[in-house]
Order: structure tokens, then C-alpha cells, then sequence
């Protein structure tokens, strides 16, 4: 009996340096390591002034007419820029949470019909077609990406308010295009940071 309570209690302590200290160590010395900091660092994006604006990985609200939008989010991103953010709006609380998450609204739900009429209706007055990305939210409402069908969709507005010839928006959206993961999950999708940064260093 008291064999076995000492092996129990061996195996344990053993189990616990690897997973509590020596795996931790390890992910965090590789974390550190050069090729792999720009990950580790939460893959953050600045911008020409080498300001910190946000990252690859979490969606930002564009809602200005010289930018891509990005797809509407049931947490306004949890984000905000100094230009659009109002702490005082009820609607943009959730902004200062860090939420994520769906709505998890049926699609006979006349709640969800309710919530994306202003989107389809915005989408037709700036002559762009509707697309599923940019009339409904993604799971965790933190989606980063929109089809590249939905920004080529908007590339004849953005165009037109920036005065560019729509050639050099299709080279920029085909740049910022990510492929499917391993080359065979997914869809592509194009990063609308990172788009919109490319688009103000024209």
C-alpha cells in the first residue's frame, strides 16, 4: 500500500514538472525565437509611423466610405478606433469587454431578419450586392477576413471615393488575400486591416 502511494505520488510530481513547468518553458523559449515572435506577439500590425494598430487575428469595424468594411459583428469587435469609438453609447459597451461569440439567432428568427435589413439596405444604396459575409456575423464575431468575392464587391465604390483606377485595388486585394490553410482547409479570405493599411500607403 504504501508502495503504491509512493509511486502515485512520484508519477505526479513527475507529471507535474513537465506539463506545469519544462512544456511551458519550452513554448515560451520558442516563442521567442525570431521567426516565430511576430506569432507569439499576438501577430500585431503597425503602421507606417510604427504605431501599433491592431492585429492580423482579430477584426476591426470600417465603416468610413474610402475603406473595405469588414463583415458586421455582433460584439462591434470588441475594438474600437479613436475616430469611431464613444464610450457613452450603450451600444459600444461591449466594446471594452473583450467578448466574443455568436448571436445564435435562427434564420426564421425575425430578429436576425430585423438586424440585417440596415446591412442589406446599406450594401444596395452603395450599389454593392449583397454577400453572405457582409450581412451576417461569423461564430466569434472577431472574424478578421472577408471573401474575396466581398471585397472585390466593394472595389468600384472604394475606387470611386479615393479617385483610383479600380487595377491597382484588384493588386492590392489579390496581396492581401490569405489561401486556405495547408493549402486545403477553409476558403480564401482577405485580411481587411491589412488591406486598409495597404490602401492609405497608396
Amino acid at each position: 500500500m504504501i508502495r503504491e502511494i509512493s509511486r502515485a505520488i512520484r508519477v505526479s510530481l513527475v507529471l507535474w514538472i513537465l506539463t506545469a513547468i519544462l512544456y511551458p518553458a519550452v513554448i515560451l523559449i520558442v516563442g521567442l525565437l525570431p521567426p516565430l515572435q511576430y506569432q507569439a506577439n499576438g501577430s500585431m500590425i503597425s503602421n507606417a509611423q510604427g504605431q501599433v494598430i491592431g492585429s492580423a487575428l482579430i477584426g476591426q469595424p470600417f465603416s468610413a466610405e474610402k475603406y473595405f468594411w469588414s463583415r458586421p459583428s455582433t460584439t462591434n469587435y470588441s475594438s474600437f478606433t479613436k475616430q469611431e469609438f464613444n464610450p457613452t453609447k450603450p451600444e459600444n459597451l461591449t466594446q471594452r469587454t473583450g467578448t466574443s461569440g455568436a448571436s445564435n439567432l435562427a434564420p426564421s428568427n425575425p430578429d436576425l431578419i430585423k438586424r440585417i435589413e440596415p446591412e442589406i439596405n446599406r450594401l444596395k444604396q452603395a450599389e454593392i450586392s449583397p454577400t453572405a459575409d457582409l450581412v451576417y456575423t461569423s461564430g466569434s464575431s472577431l472574424d478578421p477576413h472577408i471573401s474575396v468575392e466581398s471585397a472585390k464587391a466593394q472595389i468600384a465604390r472604394v475606387a470611386k471615393v479615393r479617385s483610383l483606377n479600380p487595377n491597382q485595388l484588384e493588386i492590392l486585394v489579390t496581396k492581401n488575400t490569405d489561401g486556405r490553410f495547408l493549402g486545403i482547409f477553409g476558403e480564401p479570405g482577405v485580411n481587411v486591416l491589412k488591406l486598409n493599411l495597404a490602401l492609405d500607403s497608396l
